[in-house]
């Protein structure tokens, strides 16, 4: 189960916030470790000390939680995380919105978009005002019949048996789709999730979104306070590796809940 060892990218605005805000989240419900890293350039005499800087403002929103703290060097934001988390051993980084977007929705930087075409590592990314909820409610997986989203379905399944939380898989049909061919494909999902983690019958769900487009499918889904959304990467994804295609981007933005991207052959 990702969340072992969570890597958050922390900057001095709203987004640096909510993305420690959401890693706190993920080790409390865990029981994982924490790294807190700060990515500046080389370029720049001034960068290392401002760095740190920003790493005891974060040590100062964490108050007492057990955290390490990290200084990296790269010209790159992105691929300083990706290879920080690689070095320690992380298996998630998160990162927070860019501030200014929908609130409660997640808004992609150069950043996040990086990570999300490239990452070795999951990416988890929290909405814009994002506020950790008391507990855990449901984890959603965005389900289309195919490889990635199977193992996608098997990971999950056995996380909301280790977390004691209900598991849904969320197929958006969108426009002319058949619905029937859909809904077949959810029932294999369904016993799949069942067989790989050993999860209840009674704990795990599919539901059809309905909608011309992404947003308006998601729209029509059925939402709970305190919900994660996961997918899977794309086909076009490298093994090993976060590739999101374009439903899935669509996915994320419209989301109303922190949304995990898993790299492609995830175990």
């Amino acid at each position: 189960m990702i969340g072992e060892h969570v890597l958050a990218g922390y900057k001095g605005d709203a987004g640096g916030r909510e993305a420690l805000d959401l890693a706190r989240a993920v080790v409390a419900l865990t029981g994982g470790k924490l790294t807190v890293a700060a990515v500046h350039p080389p370029d720049r005499p001034a960068a290392a000390g401002e760095a740190n800087t920003l790493l005891e403002q974060a040590h100062e929103l964490l108050g007492d939680l057990p955290v390490e703290f990290a200084v990296h060097e790269s010209r790159s934001v992105a691929r300083g995380l990706s290879v920080l988390a690689s070095r320690i051993g992380a298996d998630l980084i998160v990162i927070g919105s860019t501030p200014g977007g929908p609130h409660g929705r997640i808004s992609i930087s150069s950043t996040s978009d990086h990570l999300l075409h490239s990452a070795t590592e999951a990416v988890m990314l929290a909405p814009e005002g994002y506020q950790p909820p008391e507990a855990l409610s449901r984890i959603t997986v965005a389900y289309v019949r195919r490889p990635q989203c199977d193992e996608a379905v098997a990971r999950a399944a056995q996380a909301a048996v280790r977390l004691d939380v209900p598991l849904r898989l969320l197929t958006l049909a969108l426009g002319d789709e058949p619905r029937a061919r859909l809904n077949d494909d959810l029932a294999l999902a369904i016993r799949l999730a069942q067989d790989s983690s050993g999860l209840f019958e009674d704990r795990v769900t599919a539901e059809l979104a309905e909608g011309d487009d992404v947003a308006d499918a998601l729209a029509d889904a059925d939402w709970h306070e305190g919900e994660l959304l996961v997918c899977a990467s794309s086909e076009d994804a490298v093994a090993h590796r976060v590739f999101i295609g374009e439903v899935g981007l669509k996915m994320l933005r419209a989301a109303p809940c922190p949304v995990t991207v898993l790299p492609r052959g995830y175990s």
